[in-house]
């Protein structure tokens, strides 16, 4: 079927569909930093936040 166009219009089909495979390619389908809500956090589950806080600047000063 394609081979039965003119040339001119073999080359209009192939920068559609370069335009087509460009813009797919270049399609964001990255992840959101959301998906790591919650992650982790039965480590924390037990640990009093503001203590932990207190400790870690306590051990700046040496």
């Amino acid at each position: 079927m394609i081979q039965k166009l003119d040339l001119l219009d073999q080359m209009k089909l192939i920068d559609q569909l370069t335009d087509l495979v460009r813009q797919r390619m270049t399609a964001h389908h990255g992840h959101s930093i959301l998906e790591l809500q919650g992650l982790g956090k039965e480590i924390w589950q037990d640990i009093d936040a503001q203590k932990y806080v207190d400790r870690e600047r306590a051990s700046w000063d040496g």
